[in-house]
């Protein structure tokens, strides 16, 4: 389990360091930085599978995600006696992201490359990676270390491997140097971050995938525009939590009951509702209602991830159906860590009453940043950047 998930200089996250839990809710205000963190996780999944660089591409490049205040503020813009204005830089310019857990911690230091005369000159480059055993980055945990091109990982007496190993400059070691011979621990990592798995804002118009029907195979896992919703409700029927699943329905749909049509390979949903002659498809189903059956084919899935991000799943549904989108989020963080970004109140503390593990996170900004609202210098979590 994560529990310590640290950002620096991407958009408002300017210095962020969050204690994360088995289920986490972060909340905020409109524009408090709550879509960045979430992005900056995404981001930060993508680094296992040499994704990075085309992720911040696809935001308009590094630096147009940098954080855009001065480096700090000075007493007299805090006390509101002088405006905001730059100052001498004395860091290198850098987005930083990284995590750590009781087992492993990793950390990455994206900057801008030494100008030249190639095309590609606004490519970020890796400047630093860190993998390390344990909650906290220490010299001495140290189990592989990335400077620039060279990579260097510990050898089972703890001494470093005499060959280090070179990749490219916008490459990740996780990607490109998980070898299980020379380093098993950053083999370990990178799985576990490929496992990761982001949901946000399935689609439910007309044409929505989920509403069509579609070859059926076994799908342990929804795809993330939810086209292979029937399969996946049939696969936990099968091989999953059938009454995890029909206790979702009823929650949510008092009397309701859920099947799968299959006709010549084709899977097609049908939604029995109670008080109704014959059974629904997708097709016809409400905005709120597809929406909820999508968040229960993904919270229970059959094959769990080491971590879920569910950015805002309230959104289109009744506020009546939270408290029993609650209790299945709830459900799934008893196989699965948990982080769930949402504005919704009642969602909020429809989580707290139902269990009794979950961290509510409040975002705020102060001078332009996020900042987690209550934490002091004292109270964030122990983190060390690897430095350049």
């Amino acid at each position: 389990m994560l529990t310590t998930l640290a950002v620096e200089n991407y958009r408002s996250l300017r210095d962020l360091v969050l204690p994360l839990a088995r289920l986490t809710v972060v909340t905020g205000a409109n524009g408090s930085g709550k879509s960045s963190l979430y992005r900056a996780l995404r981001l930060l999944a993508d680094t296992a599978r040499n994704g990075a660089v085309a992720g911040l591409a696809r935001e308009g490049g590094l630096p147009s995600t940098l954080w855009a205040g001065p480096e700090v503020h000075g007493r007299a813009v805090r006390e509101g006696r002088s405006p905001v204005q730059g100052t001498r830089r004395t860091k290198p310019v850098g987005l930083r992201l990284g995590f750590a857990g009781d087992e492993f911690g990793y950390a990455l230091d994206l900057g801008l490359p030494v100008p030249g005369e190639s095309a590609f000159n606004l490519d970020p480059e890796f400047k630093r990676e860190a993998v390390w055993h344990g909650p906290v980055l220490r010299p001495a945990a140290l189990l592989a270390d990335r400077a620039g091109p060279v990579v260097r990982t510990r050898e089972p007496g703890g001494g470093w491997a005499e060959d280090p190993h070179r990749i490219g400059l916008t490459d990740s070691m996780l990607s490109e140097y998980a070898d299980p011979r020379a380093c098993p621990e950053l083999l370990v990592v990178r799985e576990r971050i490929r496992s990761w798995r982001f949901y946000d804002h399935f689609r439910t118009d007309a044409d929505a995938p989920a509403r069509q029907p579609r070859i059926g195979t076994r799908t342990p896992v929804l795809d993330h525009d939810g086209g292979d919703l029937a399969a996946a409700l049939r696969t936990i029927q099968e091989f999953g939590d059938a009454t995890a699943l029909a206790t979702a329905i009823d929650d949510a749909f008092p009397g309701a009951e859920l099947s799968v049509h299959n006709t010549d390979g084709r899977f097609e949903l049908r939604f029995h509702q109670h008080g109704l002659l014959r059974p629904l498809s997708a097709a016809e189903l409400s905005d709120g209602t597809l929406r909820y059956l999508l968040w229960v084919a993904a919270l229970l899935s059959p094959r769990p991830p080491e971590l879920l991000v569910l950015n805002e799943p309230e959104t289109s549904l009744h506020p009546e159906l939270l408290p029993a989108l609650a209790a299945l989020v709830a459900t799934a963080a008893k196989e699965a860590q948990i982080v769930v970004v949402s504005h919704a109140q009642p969602l909020v503390r429809a989580l707290e009453q139902i269990s009794g593990e979950v961290a509510s996170l409040e975002l705020e900004k102060e001078f332009g940043a996020t900042v987690l609202a209550g934490q002091g210098r004292l109270d964030r979590p122990a983190w060390h950047w690897p430095k350049r």
